[in-house]
């Protein structure tokens, strides 16, 4: 395990590859953005915008996935109130065992707003099943209900026929997931490729014994769909020369947004703004950081560190702190949903986490091998 020299990106993160110079792809690309003429960026936006005129009778320019949160929220007020494009917002909704007030409310801030917003909810018995076959297979029982929430936005692009899909940020390069880049910057055609997206074959779905009809929600457009249809995903974090997660949440909170309350123990959410509509993703996250040595905190101080707003010894220490933040009252409330113990659950976790990268006590605790900023 390495670290990058510039920030705290660790090289277990799926699909990166450092620069010769023991630099991480994000730190790589933000340092050529210091010579990016924003200006052109935003002409050719225009000039991009421009190949996909809305259609005679069509309502909507674009289609933009919101659950509310800070990034969506400031994507539909830019490219209404900036842009002045009219998109339909397209909402998965969570099961209400799941979805959270604050993210109804913020929800309900984007039609109050005056956005239109399609919400498609897949089969709760069907989401709850797969949530406990992923969980048991993967220990990341997001598996499916991320392929939902990103197939949901071209199936209904599909529906709706609106071939301009915005999106967000390039986790290609904005986060270093390399098999997402496309053909340029804003290019997100391959954001079929992205590790949350790799392996999206039904198989272990039908292994659990789900219908395949039943799976419909869950397929992401194959290439052949998204050519018929002329689909194109643009991200637009490639033309927002401010993209971070703590400015989105500041654009967002001035349109409405309400974030979270809770302390940084519960969540390692140092600027509670993320994952607003519901609370289970904070699981994952201290999950993943057993998996891979790194969590929600580090991704919160690498972009920080690269934005000169914090020393890279002080998100050392923060990641040293809380990078496998999680309340057990989140725990708890996950294990009744899928119908485990927390003692099961413990035992799931404790058989997936990385052995070179952590020790587990005799008394349950788990304790890295690394040193944060460092590594092996």
């Amino acid at each position: 395990m390495k670290y990058c020299s510039r920030c705290l990106q660790p090289d277990t993160r799926p699909n990166t590859v450092f620069t010769p110079a023991g630099i991480c792809p994000a730190c790589d690309y933000w340092d050529r953005l210091a010579h990016v003429d924003w200006q052109e960026r935003y002409e050719i936006l225009q000039d991009l915008l421009a190949e996909f005129p809305r259609k005679p009778g069509q309502k909507f320019d674009c289609i933009i996935g919101v659950s509310g949160g800070k990034d969506s929220t400031r994507q539909a007020l830019w490219v209404r109130d900036k842009l002045g494009l009219n998109p339909l917002l397209a909402c998965l909704s969570y099961p209400p065992e799941q979805v959270t007030e604050r993210g109804v409310r913020n929800i309900s801030n984007l039609i109050e707003q005056g956005f239109d917003v399609v919400i498609s909810a897949p089969a709760p018995q069907v989401w709850q099943g797969l949530m406990r076959a992923a969980f048991d297979k993967f220990t990341n029982w997001a598996r499916s209900t991320e392929l939902a929430l990103f197939s949901s936005v071209p199936q209904l692009a599909i529906r709706y026929q609106i071939p301009l899909i915005l999106w967000g940020e390039n986790p290609g390069l904005q986060l270093g997931d390399l098999k997402t880049l496309g053909r340029t910057g804003y290019d997100g055609n391959n954001l079929r490729y992205m590790n949350t997206l790799s392996g999206a074959a039904l198989d272990w779905m039908l292994d659990a014994g789900i219908d395949r009809r039943q799976l419909i929600p869950y397929q992401y457009p194959t290439p052949e769909e998204f050519d018929a249809h002329g689909l194109q995903i643009v991200y637009l974090g490639w033309f927002l020369g401010d993209w971070s997660l703590t400015n989105n949440g500041m654009y967002s909170v001035a349109g409405g947004l309400q974030i979270r309350e809770d302390p940084v123990e519960n969540t390692g959410d140092l600027r509670g703004v993320t994952s607003l509509d519901e609370d289970w993703v904070t699981l994952n996250q201290m999950i993943k950081y057993y998996k891979f040595g790194f969590g929600r905190v580090t991704d919160y101080c690498n972009e920080e560190i690269r934005h000169g707003n914090m020393a890279r010894e002080e998100g050392i220490r923060l990641v040293e702190a809380y990078d496998d933040s999680c309340a057990p009252d989140y725990i708890d409330q996950f294990c009744d949903y899928i119908g485990i113990s927390t003692a099961q659950f413990w035992s799931q976790v404790h058989a997936s986490v990385n052995r070179e990268l952590f020790d587990i006590r005799s008394d349950g605790r788990i304790e890295r091998k690394f040193r944060v900023g460092a590594g092996l």
